[in-house]
């Protein structure tokens, strides 16, 4: 799966995914921290997960955008 570049997104388009996207609290944590250009494997050390579970949540989120798209 191609991941969505988040960072390249403007403030107002991120505000509107956030607003919009309903994420749940693990799903808006990977968001944040994918707007702020960390990796998935990055996301995944920083919260003590698997990387699966990292997967996991950008298939979610990707989901939830594009259906706001």
């Amino acid at each position: 799966m191609k991941q969505i570049k988040y960072c390249d997104f403007t403030k107002p388009e991120l505000d509107v995914f956030r607003e919009l996207c309903n994420f749940t609290d693990d799903e808006r944590v990977y968001f944040e921290m994918r707007a702020k250009d960390k990796s998935n494997v990055q996301i995944s050390m920083e919260l003590n997960v698997s990387l699966s579970k990292v997967d996991t949540l950008a298939r979610k989120v990707k989901s939830k955008i594009m259906r706001v798209i």
